[in-house]
């Protein structure tokens, strides 16, 4: 591992550096991976999605609660002050301007939010592709293995040679194609019926 002064440390694989040779370095090499792949995603954000994210964080925490709560009480008070003391009345119960301005601002912040999970939701499907590969090509590997101890179990003279059709089955590698094929089947049998009403005579 390769550390500068102030910066994080960097894996030896995305350096260009020799392979891993422990699993200390595998574990690094592998949280480098992930780390590089949200800093690439983080680099993509345009400035106005950055300023829409800021603006949505904001609101999620309680003290834009307080802070509206706070909004909302000094308005009604400084309307009742102003109908109780001057003859000018802005905004008479139940108050119009108030309700039309939390209205506005309710529609606001449901795009700001909107707009920061649809960004979450494509990084989210990219993470499940890339979850999907991974476990696919773990799964090919996991039956070349089972085909090589196989191949191994009948070249050895002293091990005996026998039929294991579990094993058979579990070397070939699974077509993701059927998988999905069965999946869309299995749905469509588990779908409920809808009763058709009978009308009374």
């Amino acid at each position: 591992m390769k550390t500068d002064a102030g910066a994080a440390t960097v894996p030896l694989a995305i350096q260009g550096g020799p392979p891993p040779t422990s699993e200390r370095d595998q574990i690094s090499q592998n949280i480098g991976a992930v780390l590089d792949f949200y800093a690439r995603e983080e680099q993509k954000i345009s400035h106005s999605q950055r300023f829409l994210e800021r603006i949505s964080s904001f609101i999620g925490q309680p003290v834009f609660l307080g802070i509206t709560l706070l909004l909302v009480t000094l308005w009604m008070l400084a309307s009742d002050r102003l109908r109780r003391t001057t003859t000018w009345d802005f905004d008479p119960p139940p108050y119009f301007w108030l309700q039309g301005l939390v209205g506005l601002a309710a529609l606001l912040a449901t795009i700001v939010i909107l707009s920061k999970q649809n960004r979450l939701a494509k990084l989210e499907e990219q993470r499940a592709h890339l979850d999907l590969k991974v476990t696919l090509l773990t799964e090919q590997k996991v039956a070349k293995l089972i085909d090589l101890m196989e191949e191994l179990r009948r070249d050895l003279p002293n091990v005996k040679n026998r039929h294991d059709p579990e094993a058979t089955v579990l070397q070939q590698p699974m077509n993701p194609e059927m998988v999905l094929a069965a999946l869309d089947e299995r749905n469509e049998t588990e779908e409920p019926t809808t009763p058709i009403a009978v009308p009374d005579a």
